[in-house]
């Protein structure tokens, strides 16, 4: 796995497998490497020729008082378990040469960028649409990899892509969960053994929401109310899965969505999805579900 260190060198890495009509996938990270960010590796090494992946902590996407001092960092893990699955590079950008001096010039999201996280993060879309704007330029693949767990991300990604008529494409994957059903983090390193067991509700509530809907509940908010009460720790019914215990500390949204626009929708009458931010302890989690019917 050849590590590229500079945006030259990865330019002109891309250029030369371009050059030599190969088909090149992007893995954007910002490290802390778990099984859900390999199984992106996996799928773009079965799909194109070359895969690489990036792993930069992106500092424009941290809001004041957000984590960006305590994100964690694990970088000789991180090449271990990448070259492990098979990435062709890796790129590794120092943060001096993605925002040089005097960088002034960022990217305003799109539409789907407004509501949930992005209402409660001001600011947060505008540092992931302009670092990802950024990789797709200094890395001109032909796919790049993103996990359905950020699914607002992926969608204000999808939009970014469209409007600006990028040539690349986006492909959404699934989110890799552990076996109880709690989707992988590089957060959930932060939880204690009682807070891990607590952030099981996200999971659960997501699938009481799923189970309701396949029942034939139309209503988003009898989704969402029957969301809200998992996560408080009530027990709902076997078939949930859910027992009583103490619930998450905060609850940010909780929400059933258009599945496009995650504008609000009265009654499933369309795909939509359920989305979860919840805050256990001091880690703050999300997750999502698709609502199909």
């Amino acid at each position: 796995m050849i590590q590229l260190n500079t945006i030259d060198q990865a330019q002109a890495y891309v250029e030369t497998a371009r050059q030599s009509r190969r088909i090149v996938g992007l893995v954007p990270t910002m490290g802390a490497l778990h099984e859900g960010h390999l199984s992106l590796v996996e799928k773009s090494c079965r799909e194109c020729d070359e895969t690489i992946a990036t792993i930069f902590v992106n500092p424009t996407q941290f809001g004041p008082g957000e984590d960006l001092d305590r994100y964690p960092r694990t970088l000789a893990e991180d090449l271990e378990r990448l070259e492990r699955v098979g990435a062709s590079a890796v790129f590794l950008p120092a943060a001096e040469a993605m925002y040089p001096h005097g960088f002034s010039t960022t990217i305003e999201p799109p539409a789907v960028a407004s509501p949930l996280e992005g209402a409660l993060r001001p600011g947060h879309y505008r540092g992931v649409a302009t670092v990802v704007l950024k990789l797709f330029h200094i890395l001109p693949a032909q796919h790049a990899y993103f996990g359905r767990k950020d699914y607002q991300q992926v969608k204000v990604i999808q939009a970014m892509t469209r409007d600006l008529n990028l040539r690349v494409e986006v492909v959404m994957c699934d989110t890799v969960r552990d076996p109880d059903g709690l989707a992988m983090s590089s957060r959930n390193r932060y939880l204690s053994p009682d807070d891990r067991q607590r952030a099981l509700l996200l999971s659960q509530a997501l699938d009481a929401a799923k189970r309701l809907a396949l029942d034939g509940m139309t209503l988003t908010t009898q989704l969402e109310d029957t969301m809200r009460r998992v996560l408080a720790g009530e027990s709902i019914d076997v078939a949930s899965r859910t027992s009583s215990t103490a619930g998450v500390d905060a609850i940010d949204y909780a929400v059933v969505v258009d599945a496009e626009t995650l504008s609000s929708v009265a009654k499933l009458e369309r795909p939509a999805v359920a989305l979860i931010a919840a805050r256990v302890g001091n880690t703050r989690l999300i997750d999502n579900e698709p609502i199909e019917f």
